[in-house]
């Protein structure tokens, strides 16, 4: 990892409790009952995502870190640990759901109890070089946890029968739709890849080149009314579309559409997170697989970009992409459809809104390094099976993302707000 320039302790702990209260407030509008179910093994109950961020702290910082630090539950170390191997035992994913206790009251003196601890660590003066940069750590991956929060109870409450409402305000608006352009690039030799100052994942490492043939890259991501046009066109009952392994996933998953949507009397709505919906034509298409992205690129005649080609297309206005795009500091909470089309040769909404799936294998960069320790766990060992997403999505905190900043999951995974933007070769 890379670390951000180190602020005064003062500013370092504001920023730390202002992340960590915006986790907390993902869970106020949640019952005791609805942050502690698991709706599938992918997902993770609220409750835990609660404690396993506080987790990481404590592990990370707190216990080597602080002076006479006593740990809140030694119970804990192994309850709250996700994947950590070298940090011992760890409670099965697949039961997270099966935790009703600690309640969550305690989960919340938790989290009290390491803030605590974490304000009095700011002040000491002989706070290291490594645990500043492990806080770093700890909030950006506290970052991808408050999306997570989001993606697994939209999920979790998607399969309860009274179709429950995270939030009842529906922020879409009837927009007209923006008709999409191709944008061309020479290719040729480019660099990819975090550089200079400010946080980054190991994953991002090193910046390198890359070789490009010329390629179009579409200047807006497929919308629902373009997908709906695949579905009307029996792009769900075509193998010839299809990547094998995806053809026989959705035969065996019984896909007809992306995730969240229902047909009725020959309408189709999609829940979310602000309930069940009418399908918008004009919002950016969302939970479909990798399979799904790639089976409607086809069809499309086009094809996924690269990552390659995704970032240096998004290049051109990624100081802006913390700032422009829908996240969820928007409060929409759901993709939304494009009021102004952007200047020529600008891709609209690559920040934001959706994920999109891109046809890069989740791999590591040339001279890739993990992170020495038991954080080095923390990406490269899931460089395998995984395809790379780009442009963070309307659950993101907007601070959290960068042009250079790689997503990855399973190509079956439409449980995340995943959709995709074409390209084609030139």
């Amino acid at each position: 990892m890379t670390a951000a320039p180190h602020p005064a302790p003062a500013a370092r702990n504001a920023r730390y409790l202002q992340i960590r209260a915006a986790s907390r407030a993902l869970a106020a509008p949640l019952s005791a009952e609805d942050c502690a179910i698991q709706s599938m093994p992918d997902a993770s109950p609220v409750k835990w995502h609660l404690a396993h961020t506080t987790w990481f702290f404590e592990t990370f910082v707190l216990v080597p870190h602080a002076k006479g630090y006593r740990a809140f539950d030694p119970a804990y170390r192994a309850l709250f640990n996700s994947y950590y191997v070298a940090v011992g035992e760890r409670h099965p994913r697949p039961e997270r759901g099966m935790l009703s206790r600690p309640a969550l009251e305690d989960i919340l003196r938790y989290r009290e109890h390491v803030d605590e601890a974490m304000g009095a660590l700011f002040d000491q003066k002989d706070f290291s070089p490594e645990a500043k940069n492990l806080v770093e750590l700890g909030l950006q991956h506290e970052q991808q946890h408050q999306e997570l929060i989001l993606t697994d109870v939209k999920h979790l409450f998607s399969r309860n029968p009274l179709r429950p409402a995270y939030l009842r305000q529906w922020p879409l608006t009837t927009i007209q739709a923006r008709k999409p352009r191709w944008i061309g690039s020479q290719g040729g030799v480019a660099e990819i890849g975090h550089a200079g100052e400010g946080f980054a994942f190991d994953n991002e490492l090193p910046r390198h080149r890359v070789w490009l043939e010329p390629f179009e890259i579409a200047s807006h991501p497929v919308t629902h009314g373009d997908f709906l046009a695949f579905i009307d066109d029996g792009g769900y009952r075509r193998p010839e579309l299809w990547l094998s392994a995806g053809w026989d996933t959705a035969q065996k998953e019984g896909w007809q559409a992306p995730l969240y949507w229902t047909q009725r009397d020959g309408a189709w709505t999609c829940f979310t997170l602000h309930g069940e919906a009418p399908i918008d034509p004009n919002t950016p298409i969302c939970h479909v697989s990798f399979y799904e992205a790639e089976a409607y690129a086809r069809w499309a005649g086009a094809r996924l970009p690269s990552e390659a080609e995704w970032e240096l297309a998004a290049q051109s206005h990624r100081e802006k992409c913390a700032h422009d795009g829908n996240f969820v500091e928007s409060g929409a909470l759901h993709p939304l459809a494009l009021r102004e089309s952007p200047p020529d040769g600008q891709l609209a909404q690559a920040f934001g809104d959706v994920w999109e799936w891109t046809r890069s294998d989740y791999a590591p960069y040339p001279g890739f390094k993990p992170a020495s320790g038991a954080v080095g766990e923390y990406n490269g060992k899931f460089m395998s099976g995984q395809y790379v997403l780009r442009g963070g999505s309307c659950a993101t905190p907007g601070a959290h993302i960068r042009h250079t900043y790689r997503n990855f999951f399973a190509p079956h995974a439409r449980w995340q707000f995943s959709g995709l933007r074409l390209a084609r070769d030139a």
